[in-house]
């Protein structure tokens, strides 16, 4: 197996576990409210990539722009959390990888001029929100839905913010930065909003360690040594499977099936991902599951 191959498989296992992930944070959210479970897991994940990216220390350049990052991306999952306690796994993961779409739509509000295959999926991604949020007209819609969309729009200036960033700031330095914002954002809101559930069991604990460690830690070293070897093309394509290794976990764990609208929908999402990522504008991947 050649270093190619090697790369390539490794995105596609970390992708399968970012599917995965939904299911699992699902589960925790009958033991954990969403902030002390981000606070938990990002604290622990920035702590690691603090080690493994980072060698223990970041630039004091990297503070500000990471902390600011680190906003977006507590949004951004704050609100894709939030979501899963009313939506279910498999349409959050479809929902969130609208974000994919969302991201030339705003480099087109910054100056950018879009190309054909950016408006087709576009076009095919709302067409697919509008088929899975509301199957049965839009007296369906689910609480969850919304709370997922308003994530995936903060995922998307992240993933905007990624790449101007990057181009002058370590990525390695950035990472630990914006991850442990995260979780001292959580950490704060807290403190703001008490009221939070917290009941430990083996779930919640194996939902933070596959999340922060596996998810987070392992996943973003990964990632940062397989993209040297990949086409971005490749690299996209595989990023785009994962909402549907989330619907393969979710089918398999709690029996969610897609049918009719709802399957349409999600074929049309994942549709307008892979034309926007692969044919459309090249963007930095989002940060998943």
């Amino acid at each position: 197996m050649n270093i190619r191959t090697k790369a390539e498989f490794s995105l596609a296992l970390i992708t399968a576990i970012w599917g995965f992930t939904f299911v699992i944070v699902k589960g925790a959210l009958a033991d954990a409210s969403p902030l002390p479970f981000l606070a938990v897991r990002f604290m622990l994940a920035g702590l690691l990539l603090l080690v493994i990216l980072g060698r223990g220390r970041v630039g004091r350049g990297t503070i500000l722009p990471g902390s600011i990052l680190g906003l977006f991306l507590f949004g951004g999952y704050l609100f894709q959390t939030w979501g899963l306690v009313y939506t279910t796994p498999s349409k959050s993961a479809f929902l969130t990888g609208f974000s994919v779409i969302l991201v030339p739509l705003i480099m087109m509000l910054l100056g950018q001029k879009l190309g054909p295959a950016t408006l087709l999926g576009a076009v095919l991604g709302l067409a697919g929100i509008y088929l899975l949020v509301a199957p049965s007209g839009m007296s369906g819609v689910n609480l969850g839905d919304i709370l997922t969309l308003a994530g995936a729009t903060s995922f998307a200036v992240h993933i905007v913010l990624v790449g101007r960033y990057t181009k002058r700031l370590s990525f390695l330095h950035l990472v630990p930065v914006q991850i442990l914002a995260v979780g001292l954002l959580a950490s704060v809101a807290m403190v703001v909003f008490p009221a939070q559930k917290w009941h430990f069991s083996a779930r919640l604990a194996v939902a933070i360690l596959v999340t922060a460690v596996l998810a987070t830690g392992v996943a973003f070293s990964v990632q940062n040594w397989a993209q040297q070897y990949t086409p971005p093309a490749h690299t996209a394509l595989l990023f785009a499977l994962e909402p549907v290794f989330a619907a393969i976990s979710s089918w398999l764990v709690v029996g969610e099936r897609f049918r009719g609208r709802t399957l349409a929908g999600a074929g049309l999402i994942l549709a307008g991902m892979v034309v926007s990522e692969i044919w459309g504008a090249r963007v930095a991947s989002p940060v998943e599951g």
